[in-house]
């Protein structure tokens, strides 16, 4: 355990692969602004501390991930004087794609191996568990390509064109992507770099995985691991996480 944000990682060790947690956390969250919401989503206050942390608190209760790295932009100090488990990279970039490629370049100078597993996140994720993580570790660790956390879409799907229905999608074989998302950091920054060098437009690590022809594995995931967009989303992630503190709290004697 270290005592600060910015403390040295543990010396690697070469004999199995494992695991590392990458949160990129540059954005600005500009869908959440209004409301009341001002500034970037991730350290807006959620249920007592900042959303950020409720994210980094669960990555801190799984004790196979060798490390968690957060990606910030060059400049954040957020976590200046933060007590963690986790460590700092000021390598973020404009994009979701250039702040995971640039931290696990990182990664790699810190020691890790390119046949390592990463574990990407997002910070705005805040609701995940410790259990969603190690079910996610357990159903990929023999895997050959990784996977990610995901849930079968459970409404009906509609296709627009200037605001009006054009066609009802079939549903049966769709799925909406989470994350924690499981790749080699070998695999997943090779594929980074070929979404950049073809233009690829990257949403999340699977699509770009994808792209090199290789199928992620789909994990079934949770509806309360969603991800905190919208101006609403944060009074349901509040009560979510609110209700889960009261069932955790010592039942009180009469």
């Amino acid at each position: 355990m270290t005592d600060s944000a910015h403390a040295s990682p543990p010396s690697p060790s070469a004999s199995h692969p494992r695991f590392w947690a990458l949160i990129p956390c540059a954005g600005t969250g500009s869908r959440a602004l209004g409301a009341g919401v001002s500034g970037p989503k991730q350290y807006q206050s959620l249920a007592g501390q900042a959303l950020v942390l409720h994210t980094l608190a669960a990555f801190a209760g799984v004790p196979r991930l060798r490390a968690t790295w957060v990606v910030v932009a060059p400049g954040d100090d957020f976590f200046a004087h933060q007590n963690a488990t986790f460590f700092v990279a000021a390598c973020g970039g404009e994009t979701r794609a250039t702040s995971v490629f640039n931290g696990l370049t990182q990664l790699l100078n810190e020691g890790a191996q390119p046949s390592d597993w990463v574990l990407v996140h997002d910070a705005a994720r805040c609701l995940i568990t410790p259990a969603q993580i190690e079910q996610l570790l357990d159903t990929c660790l023999d895997d050959e390509v990784g996977g990610l956390l995901a849930l079968p879409l459970p409404d009906t799907l509609k296709q627009s064109a200037q605001g009006r229905v054009t066609g009802t999608l079939e549903r049966t074989d769709k799925w909406l992507a989470q994350t924690p998302q499981m790749f080699r950091l070998g695999v997943l920054r090779q594929a980074l770099t070929q979404a950049q060098q073809t233009g690829l437009v990257v949403t999340d690590e699977s699509s770009a995985v994808e792209a090199l022809g290789l199928a992620p594995r789909l994990v079934k995931g949770s509806a309360e691991n969603f991800k905190v967009t919208y101006p609403e989303d944060f009074a349901l992630a509040s009560s979510i996480l609110l209700a889960r503190h009261a069932q955790t709290l010592p039942e009180r004697k009469p």
